[in-house]
């Protein structure tokens, strides 16, 4: 048994298609077909179901999966720890980043890509609990996101900056003056709103509650930088934090006058797993950069 077919069978078990499960391996199906055999003979039992119209894991099937995740996510780290060893930063490093997160970014990734051009990056922008899941699957090696509001017990969060709630405008909103909006303020705007799921949409409306009924919301988007661009094209308003505007043009953040609206940015790792040292490299000039100075002068490192 080799670790190269138990990838092979993870993949065809995740999306029970030979033909696209090829496809994503960058393998010929005629290969990944007799890999999936040779796995079957060894083990002397049928992982798959397959007919004309599907493809369907066996009872040995699931319970492989089980087994195989936990062979192959062990392989990967033994590999990891051996290059770590060598004191050398190469491989890949695998980075979630939420949509609202992702303007603090472009000062360390610049760096980080000069420091270390044998590492390659790979920057996942997916909502908080896609890369939550993907991060307990040890898809992502780390989570850049705010603080959820749910406390998850195989996740770490380690807080690197402190933000709050703004609402952002045009600098020529006749509202772009005031030192703070209120909601009844916010009731007297045309509203554009992050989709429910984004982390921002989540946090105000565990604020508000039902009161976001009584605001006149016109639109809402899952792409903040589309919705950056809306508003500040127009009189609309939207509700973001504050590192959402980090160097947006034309646009100013005015602070939310609702309570307690701090949000608090995070680096979100699983407890007891094995760090990279590319990652704690990368989290390291994250935490020392301009971008995430700004909001804190207490920015904690690893």
């Amino acid at each position: 048994m080799e670790i190269r077919q138990l990838r092979y069978f993870l993949k065809v078990a995740e999306l029970l298609n030979f033909s696209e499960a090829s496809k994503v391996l960058y393998v010929t199906q005629s290969t990944l077909s007799q890999q999936i055999k040779q796995l079957e003979a060894e083990l002397d039992t049928t992982l798959f179901e397959r007919n004309s119209h599907e493809v369907t894991l066996t009872e040995a099937g699931q319970k492989l999966v089980e087994y195989a995740q936990k062979v192959v996510v062990d392989a990967d780290i033994c590999q990891q720890k051996m290059t770590d060893l060598k004191d050398l930063l190469t491989g890949e490093l695998n980075i979630g980043v939420t949509f609202t997160f992702s303007p603090l970014l472009t000062e360390t990734v610049l760096e980080f890509m000069e420091r270390h051009p044998d590492v390659r990056l790979n920057i996942i922008y997916k909502t908080m609990a896609e890369l939550m899941e993907m991060l307990q699957r040890h898809e992502v090696d780390f989570v850049l996101a705010f603080k959820p509001t749910e406390k998850n017990e195989r996740i770490e969060s380690y807080m690197l900056f402190n933000n709050k709630l703004v609402v952002a405008m045009s600098n020529t909103h006749p509202l772009a003056k005031r030192k703070n909006i209120t909601f009844d303020d916010l009731k007297s705007c045309h509203v554009a709103m992050p989709a429910h799921g984004l982390q921002i949409r989540n946090a105000f409306d565990n604020m508000t509650e039902l009161a976001i009924n009584e605001l006149n919301v016109r639109l809402e988007i899952n792409d903040i930088n589309i919705l950056l661009k809306l508003v500040s094209q127009s009189k609309l308003v939207t509700v973001l934090s504050e590192a959402a505007l980090h160097e947006e043009e034309g646009l100013v953040g005015i602070p939310l006058e609702m309570g307690n609206t701090d949000m608090e940015g995070c680096i979100h790792m699983l407890k007891n797993a094995y760090i990279k040292n590319s990652a704690r490299e990368f989290c390291r000039l994250l935490s020392q950069s301009r971008s995430i100075m700004k909001y804190s002068s207490i920015s904690r490192l690893l």
